[in-house]
């Protein structure tokens, strides 16, 4: 170690510096803790009406940064093309939290569209409402009342946000409104297609206005053109997609953020970084300092590599015949689409140091091999538990796949869901209303949820045609693969004392 300070310190460090809980659940995240990779810094634009990404992948942590003046502080500061400043006036339009005063809920939108209402006026009513003086109709009484008035009060709607943005461009201020967790809104994709067409055409109609937006943080697969996309202009609004990606590099930013602002071995972190010229830089945001990450040890992967195997070595076993960490953890969290989930990163990470402080208190280096394979494995465990949480039928139909061997011929998995009945198990719940977005080609047959799986990145279709399962979804489901992680099987847990 090139550090005064013990593996033991660092280990203990990490498990400080790295949050147990990598949801945020609409919460604002720490200032310190806030990272933000080149492509983020263009989604956060004015203009970049729509943010995509997988789940994990930032949405709901920009969602709840932006509205936080500090955190809008600081995001100018590092990245002052963004726009955006303590000044920006931010309002939320729709989120994990409920909040009846500012938005409608899942039930009130149902019961909206059901009565006729269209999914555009809905939307332009919650804009409305956050822009209208406190006494305006399309603030008060019940939601089917203020999207009645904004029907049938066109003109006034139109005179008032002209107004607003005339009052904002006086001023050089922005305006957003934030729209996140759309799968919230709706129990079935034909309502769920509907209410994110209505708010891509509203997000198209404050388009014109100078300093008017509204941003719409949706997953990846939101985003089907055919079903969202189908009206005039569409693709003024889907141009201005940003994908909120995380190559390797951003991914060890995102660490490196963490463990240089750690409260306890912070500096012990930063001086494991040597050979970056310009060194750590602090900066100040309402009077707290915290420390940015050198973007010269960001560009270059030499250094990156280096700093982080002073935590773990330099191979993921006796040899390097078993791969290099650096390389070896992202690419075994990586789903079917070669992205790796910040989240499931950090999680990893935690785990490992956990494991390596119970098992390895002694190891030479803060995370042992063994340990970076367990923390593998619980975020593993959390990823599965995420999908089950966002489409509950991903685990009826991954459940018969247990102990199976990957790669494999499609034919083998068909068997086993026609064995267990799965396909006609999940049609009679969507039959009876009781299966929340289910797959959305079910139609098809198991052709069809193949492709729906594949979407997601839970399985890859091979040259051959044999389907694949990534390690951050096949660990936690119990599936096997040669020579790799072991899977975790019914009762097993990283931290059971099982190698």
């Amino acid at each position: 170690m090139t550090t005064d300070f013990t593996a033991a310190d660092l280990r203990q460090g990490i498990i400080d510096a790295l949050p147990p809980d990598t949801s945020s659940y609409g919460a604002p995240p720490e200032v310190r803790n806030v990272y933000l990779p080149n492509s983020h810094a263009k989604a956060l634009q004015p203009d970049a009406m729509v943010v995509a990404g997988g789940r994990g992948a930032g949405k709901s942590f920009w969602w709840g940064a932006l509205q936080k003046r500090e955190h809008r502080e600081l995001i100018g500061i590092l990245s002052p093309n963004s726009q955006l400043n303590e000044r920006t006036i931010i309002h939320t339009g729709f989120g994990e939290v409920p909040d009846p005063d500012h938005y409608p809920g899942r039930d009130v939108l149902k019961q909206l569209l059901g009565n006729g209402a269209e999914a555009r006026l809905i939307w332009r009513t919650v804009v409305v409402g956050h822009l209208a003086d406190a006494d305006h109709p399309a603030r008060r009484g019940s939601w089917p009342e203020r999207v009645a008035w904004v029907t049938q009060h066109p003109e006034q709607v139109d005179r008032l946000l002209s107004e607003r943005d005339h009052q904002l461009d006086q001023s050089a201020t922005w305006t957003i409104i934030l729209f996140d967790a759309l799968d919230r809104s709706a129990a079935d994709w034909q309502q769920m297609h509907t209410l994110i067409r209505g708010l891509l055409q509203t997000a198209l109609d404050l388009r014109p206005y100078r300093r008017l937006r509204a941003k719409c943080f949706l997953r990846s697969d939101q985003l089907d053109e055919s079903q969202v996309a189908d009206f005039p202009d569409a693709s003024k609004v889907l141009t201005s997609k940003v994908e909120l990606s995380w190559p390797r590099s951003e991914l060890y930013g995102l660490l490196w953020q963490y463990l240089g602002n750690a409260t306890s071995g912070g500096e012990a972190f930063r001086r494991l970084t040597p050979g970056v010229s310009g060194g750590w830089s602090s900066i100040s945001v309402t009077g707290r300092p915290f420390w940015r990450v050198p973007r010269e040890l960001l560009g270059d992967q030499v250094l990156l590599r280096a700093a982080f195997h002073q935590l773990t070595g330099e191979w993921m076993g006796k040899n390097a015949k078993r791969g290099f960490p650096y390389i070896w953890i992202p690419g075994h969290l990586a789903d079917g689409q070669e992205s790796t989930s910040p989240r499931s990163f950090v999680a990893a990470l935690r785990a490992a140091a956990l494991d390596a402080a119970s098992r390895y208190p002694d190891h030479e280096w803060p995370l042992h091999y063994e340990s970076i394979k367990r923390g593998v494995q619980e975020a593993s465990r959390i990823r599965v538990r995420e999908v089950k949480e966002d489409y509950p039928w991903v685990d009826d139909l991954m459940t018969p796949l247990q102990r199976m061997v990957v790669p494999c011929g499609f034919d083998q998995i068909v068997e086993r869901w026609t064995h267990a009945g799965t396909l006609a198990s999940i049609e009679q719940r969507v039959a009876a209303g009781a299966e929340r977005l289910p797959p959305q080609h079910l139609s098809n047959g198991s052709s069809g949820v193949r492709g729906d799986l594949e979407a997601l990145g839970i399985f890859v279709r091979m040259r051959d045609d044999r389907t694949n399962i990534p390690d951050v979804f096949r660990v936690g489901y119990g599936l096997g693969r040669r020579g790799g992680v072991r899977p975790l099987r019914a009762g097993d847990h990283p931290d059971s004392g099982r190698a």
